[in-house]
């Protein structure tokens, strides 16, 4: 039995190993975002870990050798706010589901990765729906497009974190849908005031549990187990990361207010759209903010906004990121970030930092990624012009030192070339009479509808 488990760890380091790469990246300009604009460097990568920045860095044998020559090398895009790589997104059974989590269900295989990929990200947060006022666990994924098993896609150590919602879509799932509580904004509040005082008494049951177990003599049997209130009971301890769905400001306020009462400290509020109200009042309590550049008025409670929002976020000290929350969205979410210099004038650092080191700070994640610096993980992408200009091209996206995608090798399988000339056949029913027509006739009927077949 041992031999086996010894047999068996081996084959997992030695999986993890392929699984970082050695690289040498030559005469890029590099966009280091915390440190910086180096002209004319190399980047070392050894073992999936940026080990040296410098001039003229000799490649050691066997590694790979990209020459950057006229190309802009940034850190990876992380994006805090995606629902790539999973689907059935909300877990609208109940207005408090803790307890789920959607790291257990990704999809390693899903195309919108590489694609993602293919826009210079290469860590997404795969978030749970907006459908309860306290939902499921998320996911905090590195793009390693290719792998099999799910698991090579889970960002190892990074920090749990919950999503949580406010307003319109938790009172209408649970309030307008199924006539229970929460059907107004107040009760929202109420739904997650109830909850963690639920799991502070589950807390300190347990607590006590603990204690006494280990008194001589002691007989009693431990409370009842409670995954959702163990979860709950993490936030209030801050091992796990609140992300909020939120766009008012007064909803954003209340929130800072249950956070304030029940100690929480760990929160991003998520597209937080009239945060721009509210900006001094976020900072002041640590919190932050992952918004959308200049998109909103796509229903009622989110009809105001200012493509300002992450400019004043941002000069307010609100430590703020831009995300897709959008498949297609996050292919180009550093055209996102360059709309923050036409609308708020930031520097080409702060603007690049609202897709890179901001997100990664978000996720907790920001010791490891999000900056090009020594000792961080490899995960890097390489540009054709600027990438805050209109004209740059995403070419080369790094995992860990493994590149995942290449503009120049990209395999003709991964793309649909569509020509607007093709001609194209048109399914038709000409036989009605055939002998399945009973079975087919609802399926034809439809079929007339949706196309307009005659």
């Amino acid at each position: 039995m041992k031999k086996i488990l010894l047999i068996i760890m081996l084959a997992v380091q030695v999986t993890l190993a392929q699984e970082r790469g050695n690289i040498l990246i030559k005469n890029a300009t590099v966009l280091t975002i915390t440190k910086g604009t180096l002209q004319n460097t190399d980047v070392l990568v050894k073992d999936g870990k940026i080990s040296q920045l410098g001039n003229n860095i000799a490649a050691p044998a066997g590694y790979k050798v990209i020459d950057a020559t006229g190309l802009f090398v940034m850190p990876g895009i992380i994006d805090a706010h995606s629902h790539q790589g999973i689907d059935d997104i909300n877990e609208a059974t109940n207005p408090v589901t803790a307890e789920v989590f959607v790291g257990d269900v990704i999809n390693p295989s899903e195309i919108s990765l590489y694609r993602a990929l293919a826009g210079g990200v290469t860590t997404i947060h795969a978030m749970h729906g907006s459908a309860n006022a306290i939902g499921g666990q998320c996911e905090t994924i590195k793009l390693r497009y290719g792998v099999k098993d799910p698991e090579g896609l889970r960002m190892e150590g990074a920090p749990r974190t919950i999503k949580f919602a406010l307003g319109e879509n938790p009172t209408r799932v649970h309030g307008g849908g199924n006539n229970i509580v929460p059907r107004t904004r107040m009760g929202v509040e109420f739904v997650m005031r109830e909850a963690f005082s639920k799991a502070k008494e589950y807390t300190a049951a347990w607590d006590s549990y603990t204690k006494s177990k280990s008194q001589k003599g002691f007989r009693g049997a431990p409370p009842a187990y409670n995954y959702r209130l163990e979860t709950l009971g993490e936030i209030l301890k801050g091992n796990i990361i609140i992300h909020c769905h939120s766009y008012r400001a007064d909803e954003i306020y209340m929130m800072l207010k249950v956070c304030k009462d029940f100690g929480i400290n760990k929160i991003v509020f998520q597209h937080v759209n009239e945060g721009f109200k509210v900006a001094p009042e976020l900072a002041a309590q640590g919190a932050m903010a992952s918004v959308f550049s200049d998109w909103w008025s796509y229903k009622f409670e989110v009809y105001y906004s200012t493509a300002y929002n992450a400019a004043i976020l941002t000069k307010n000290g609100v430590t703020t990121s831009i995300n897709s929350d959008d498949g297609e969205l996050m292919r180009h979410l550093y055209h996102e970030a360059a709309k923050t210099q036409k609308y708020g004038a930031l520097t080409d650092d702060e603007a690049l930092a609202l897709i890179t080191i901001n997100p990664a700070k978000q996720l907790g994640i920001e010791s490891r990624v999000g900056s090009i610096e020594v000792g961080k993980d490899a995960d890097i992408a390489i540009f054709k012009s600027h990438p805050l200009s209109s004209y740059t091209i995403p070419m080369v996206s790094i995992v860990d030192g493994i590149v995942r995608f290449d503009r120049e090798k990209d395999q003709d399988d991964m793309r649909l070339y569509v020509d607007p000339k093709q001609e194209i056949e048109i399914a038709t029913f000409e036989d009605r009479d055939h002998e399945h027509e009973s079975c087919m006739e609802g399926t034809f009927s439809e079929f007339e509808t949706i196309f307009n077949v005659n």
